[in-house]
């Protein structure tokens, strides 16, 4: 199998695009998705710090109500905000079509389904043990706010809304910070530890808000995923694991929180 190294091109893509033009269009794309969260998380995180407190003393909600008391106001609120969070990824396709390519060369498509399930799937499996278990170390040692995945009301469609917002998550961060990112930084020069380098901090950046262990451990998945991207030529595996991951957090704690002692909760 042709391996993301080999298959993003030497050289710039067709039409003539400059290299100029391409970091142009890199920066536009992290404007408009993933770069701008990664502000927003360092601004929340740099509000987080100077409040009065711990980290751990302050929470982090991840899917909250968008009309606290008016189910099905909020229930359109809840689908525009997936819908609209995915509108990066059609530019991106947009922009490899542009120059002959898709998102199927990325390894976004259904001709491995079930190899990529199970790869993701094994990802999942060893990310999300650690990853608890950094959590609530993090958490403990005063590093990190208490990560509320969910607060939507009980409702018919609380749990297929979590569901929607996890593999939104997991499409638009995939396709978007592996990817896209990784080939268009090779077509620009860049090294293969740089562009790990990159796209591993980028994805730390966007959980900031979520404190210093939110930071590192992205960081972390983000080198696992790159890794694994380069192995497989693959966004597939990726984007179940990050799917699996984020369903069981976010179903996980709508089941579990204040049930359990282990789980931290507000």
């Amino acid at each position: 199998m042709q391996t993301e190294a080999g298959r993003v091109a030497d050289s710039l893509p067709q039409e003539g695009l400059s290299r100029r033009m391409l970091r142009s269009e890199v920066l536009i794309v992290l404007a408009l998705s993933l770069g701008a969260s990664g502000v927003s998380a360092l601004i929340s995180f740099v509000g987080s710090v100077t409040r009065p407190g711990g980290l751990s003393d302050q929470a982090a909600t991840l899917n909250g109500s968008q009309a606290p008391g008016r189910p099905w106001l909020d229930l359109a609120w809840q689908l525009f905000g997936i819908a609209s969070s995915l509108v990066p990824v059609v530019l991106v396709a947009h922009l490899l079509l542009r120059e002959g390519s898709g998102l199927r060369d990325l390894g976004f498509d259904r001709r491995r389904p079930w190899p990529d399930l199970g790869r993701g799937t094994l990802i999942a499996a060893g990310i999300g043990s650690a990853g608890l278990a950094f959590y609530i170390g993090s958490r403990a040692a005063g590093f990190n706010l208490t990560v509320v995945p969910e607060s939507l009301p009980d409702v018919w469609w609380k749990f297929p809304v979590l569901i929607l917002s996890a593999v939104q998550n997991s499409v638009l961060e995939e396709v978007i910070v592996v990817g896209y990112l990784l080939r268009r930084l090779g077509q620009l020069g860049w090294t293969p530890m740089a562009a790990l380098v990159a796209s591993s901090v980028l994805r730390g950046s966007y959980h900031l808000y979520q404190g210093i262990g939110g930071f590192i451990g992205n960081m972390v998945m983000g080198v696992v995923f790159v890794l694994a991207y380069r192995r497989w030529g693959r966004v597939g595996p990726l984007v179940v694991a990050h799917a699996l991951l984020d369903i069981v957090a976010f179903v996980g704690y709508a089941l579990l929180a204040g049930h359990v002692s282990w789980l931290p909760t507000p």
